[in-house]
């Protein structure tokens, strides 16, 4: 299927961290969609999710130090599956940096397939090569996306899952546009896989 013609899911989890013998956790979800190669911003899906009293890692970025009484009664993700089952199943699914979002999900919900996954980390690393940093809030604002992102979600900000979900399909919308993209089917986005600089030889 040619991706301008698709519906593609666009997923970000905030999570909390490694820390003291604690797992990585979701605690947050967001999630909108691209279809006809737009970014359509009256479907989005937002939760927070349980995590408990467990403790973060102090690094982990967001807001989730003043929602812990939230984070303490909202569900866990993996009740969540009749919600989700209709964003999850059948639709292509994007992330920024694939391998996080994916584990999760199979984490999750390990009785069920999910797919093919799209990674605008890898596309925009394609898509700029030169570009100092393909990071998703340095995308934005170097794309001159933000004015429409803080339209789109005020108050808002980046670590945020809705935040994030829109961004990330913001930039795929941009990219889908570009005009040497145009016919790319979803399979050829899926496999799409940035050169990696060789390391040089001793002595070079």
């Amino acid at each position: 299927m040619l991706a301008e013609a698709a519906t593609f899911t666009v997923i970000d989890f905030e999570c909390t961290g490694r820390f003291r013998g604690h797992p990585d956790e979701p605690w947050q979800l967001g999630m909108t969609v691209v279809s006809g190669g737009r970014l359509d911003p009256s479907r989005r899906y937002v939760t927070l999710l349980q995590v408990g009293r467990r403790p973060f890692n102090p690094y982990a970025p967001g807001r989730h130090a003043m929602l812990r009484d939230e984070l303490a009664a909202a569900p866990r993700l993996a009740d969540l599956w009749p919600a989700l089952r209709p964003w999850l199943v059948g639709h292509p699914l994007v992330a920024h940096h694939v391998p996080t979002e994916r584990r999760l999900l199979e984490e999750a919900f390990p009785l069920h397939a999910f797919g093919p996954w799209i990674d605008t980390l890898e596309l925009s690393r394609i898509a700029f090569p030169r570009h100092p940093s393909h990071r998703l809030e340095e995308l934005v604002g170097a794309l001159g996306l933000s004015e429409r992102l803080g339209a789109l979600c005020p108050g808002l900000a980046p670590h945020d899952a809705e935040y994030d979900a829109l961004a990330g399909a913001a930039l795929l919308e941009y990219l889908l546009a570009l005009p040497h993209w145009q016919g790319l089917s979803v399979e050829e986005l899926a496999a799409a896989r940035a050169a990696r600089p060789r390391a040089g030889r001793r002595g070079a």
